[in-house]
């Protein structure tokens, strides 16, 4: 079904700006090119542990803030809690369909009301909760909870969105119904190869060495730790972009690396082109936002065989596809290209034509054709009040 005009989404969303992470990002570029394309997005989120009432009424959407309380072990992420606030935020909005962002704790009170209120809804899977108890050690207990969680959740949906092939197939094992394939956009124009900067990469590595570059969270789950490999390679500096828990920790396991925190925007696109290289270490993503971003800047791509990254790497073409946590296997590919300019020149060319047709505009056009999918099936078959 085509896409209908002027619709009016309520998006509930587990993270938000000042939060800096794939769902926060995800969630600013879907409202932003709705209100482009002429749609009305609202969206609710939980409040900051910093106040941001300004930042919030600058943009072109409705943000409703909830109360939220900081994650256990990780207080920089705030988890949202039930709250009325939800459900007159969404009345006051005249929602015609609920927009579900990574659901867990906030959306799986959204998804209550929304029922509640005869709303249809979308679910957007985004973070392998199941994937992130076993990085911690929670026990299979934990992980077998977190996908009955998450199975209610996103089946009582009218549609679950997956953002790769590997994750749709994992959701559908575990009894998810309803589950179709929806990607990621990345700006183009922003994340290019022409923003390379040469006074940057002095900084980096005044001795002319091959820069090998990662970009994201520094947290457990994320296997940060495997570029200690990287690290001892002759020739090769290793950069790391981020922030998170365990910075410190690996600020000194990796005595060697240029630790240049967290950047955002023009800063992080020139930050991208000026590596040679690209490593992602993560075997838990879902997508792999900053491997797209990657390639647009025009760089090969280093990243495990699993997730995300097996429909954003093409092996030996793009970039190499290692086994899961194997850090000498990251060393191994990472050494390769290093020694072979001209191999690193061709994959990041073919890496970036790869990803010139996912515009956010475009994903976010297929975007709403779930929408109006999900509103067409309302239309024909009403649904009965929660």
């Amino acid at each position: 079904m085509g896409e209908r005009e002027g619709m009016r989404i309520a998006i509930i969303a587990e993270s938000f700006p000042p939060d800096v992470n794939g769902v926060a990002h995800c969630v600013v570029r879907v409202a932003e090119n709705l209100v482009r394309s002429g749609h009305q997005p609202l969206v609710i989120a939980p409040e900051p542990a910093r106040a941001t009432a300004g930042a919030d009424a600058r943009l072109p959407y409705p943000v409703e803030r909830v109360p939220s309380v900081p994650l256990p072990g990780y207080p920089t992420f705030r988890l949202g809690l039930p709250a009325p606030r939800t459900r007159r935020a969404i009345a006051r909005h005249r929602a015609e369909i609920v927009h579900l962002a990574s659901p867990v704790a906030l959306g799986a009170w959204g998804s209550r009301v929304a029922r509640a209120m005869s709303l249809p809804t979308v679910a957007v899977y985004q973070t392998d909760l199941p994937a992130y108890a076993r990085a911690y050690r929670l026990g299979a207990v934990t992980e077998a909870f977190a996908w009955r969680w998450l199975r209610d959740i996103h089946n009582a949906a009218d549609r679950t969105l997956a953002p790769s092939s590997a994750t749709a197939a994992a959701l559908r094992e575990h009894g998810m119904e309803r589950v179709r394939l929806w990607g990621r956009g990345v700006d183009a124009d922003r994340f290019h190869p022409a923003r390379r900067d040469e006074r940057l990469r002095a900084e980096i590595a005044p001795r002319g060495e091959v820069i090998v570059g990662y970009v994201g969270r520094l947290a457990a789950e994320k296997r940060v730790d495997l570029l200690a490999s990287i690290a001892g390679l002759p020739g090769v500096r290793l950069a790391v972009t981020g922030g998170g828990p365990m910075e410190e920790e690996l600020r000194q396991a990796l005595p060697s690396a240029v630790f240049l925190g967290t950047r955002h925007g023009e800063d992080l696109a020139r930050i991208y082109a000026s590596l040679d290289v690209f490593v992602h270490t993560g075997p838990f993503e879902t997508f792999g936002q900053t491997v797209q971003e990657a390639c647009a800047s025009g760089l090969p791509v280093i990243a495990p065989a699993a997730g995300g990254p097996l429909d954003l790497v093409t092996e030996a073409v793009t970039g190499f596809l290692v086994p899961p946590g194997d850090g000498d296997a990251l060393a191994a590919a990472a050494g390769r290209l290093a020694a072979d300019p001209p191999l690193r020149a061709r994959m990041g060319e073919a890496a970036r034509r790869r990803v010139l047709g996912r515009s956010w505009p475009a994903l976010v056009s297929e975007l709403t054709g779930h929408y109006a999918a999900v509103l067409g099936a309302e239309a024909a078959q009403p649904r009965m009040a929660a």
